[in-house]
């Protein structure tokens, strides 16, 4: 359904359900595999011995064979690191990753959850090597998630690096379900945790939501997706679909597109708080 509905940019990670994702997803794939841009992790722990983790050489290359496996494919199109690892040298990781493209295993390299400085250290040691640099950045980005635009946006922008964003909806917390004075929906994410967010702040997203989709005639699942569609350098939403009634409406997401009036009002009311030194340099326009 998926596929028929256009979608062709796939993600798992070695960690998924302990490897099963990337089972999964190779047979659900099959003889489609080259139709689509496929995409794994790795950095996390995937068993009990010394190498298992990291960025090691090591375990970079028993990460990378043991996904290729999982997955039923001879090369991904894009191996991402799913976090910083400072135990190792980023030079080591930065270094087999170029090994891993030379040999024809990986297409593309990306870089998940790093902050700025981090992300802007592993391109420079890329470029001073002449290596493979990261093409991509994944990161947390919705409108209760916008910490992203503090550095990590303005830094992929300018380095050239496309942004997938995961947890767009945060959590389903802005697909409809959740509603102010209504019970919480069985069943979903956000329903058995607690909120990263201001949740009585989030109830007013909704509801703003809702009146921008209701003028589209589409959802607040559509309009949450479409608003973080519109922002600077954001390629692809990362979206977690459990049912085909939520990839439907989620495809529908591209029959539409949100007004500038529209996004600037999202933006006004999810403006994150000004911190230091960004509220400083606002105070001092260029000369």
């Amino acid at each position: 359904m998926a596929l028929e509905g256009g979608i062709n940019f796939f993600d798992t990670a070695d960690l998924y359900s302990e490897g099963q994702s990337e089972e999964t997803l190779g047979k659900a794939l099959g003889k489609r595999r080259k139709e689509v841009v496929l995409a794994t992790k790795f950095r996390n722990r995937v068993g009990t011995g010394p190498n298992d983790v990291g960025f090691s050489r090591h375990h970079i290359i028993e990460a990378c064979e043991a996904s290729l496996k999982r997955l039923g494919t001879d090369y991904l199109d894009l191996y991402i690191v799913h976090r910083f690892d400072s135990s190792r040298p980023l030079e080591e990781c930065m270094h087999t990753l170029d090994d891993l493209v030379r040999q024809g295993k990986v297409r593309y390299i990306g870089a998940s959850n790093f902050t700025g400085w981090q992300l802007m250290k592993a391109l420079a040691i890329s470029d001073s090597h002449n290596w493979e640099r990261f093409i991509c950045f994944q990161g947390l980005y919705s409108l209760m998630a916008r910490d992203i635009e503090y550095e990590l946006s303005p830094l992929c922008i300018d380095q050239g690096l496309g942004i997938t964003t995961w947890s767009p909806l945060a959590g389903g917390f802005l697909s409809g379900k959740f509603r102010r004075g209504m019970p919480k929906p069985q069943g979903a994410r956000m329903s058995d945790r607690p909120p990263t967010f201001d949740e009585q702040k989030a109830y007013d997203v909704v509801d703003e939501l809702d009146r921008i989709a209701a003028t589209h005639h589409g959802s607040v699942t559509q309009a949450a997706l479409n608003w973080l569609l519109c922002k600077p350098g954001v390629s692809s939403a990362v979206c977690g679909i459990r049912t085909p009634e939520q990839l439907a409406d989620n495809l529908k997401t591209t029959m539409w597109e949100m007004l500038p009036e529209e996004v600037a009002r999202l933006d006004t009311l999810t403006k994150p708080a000004p911190v230091y030194p960004y509220d400083f340099q606002s105070h001092y326009p260029p000369e």
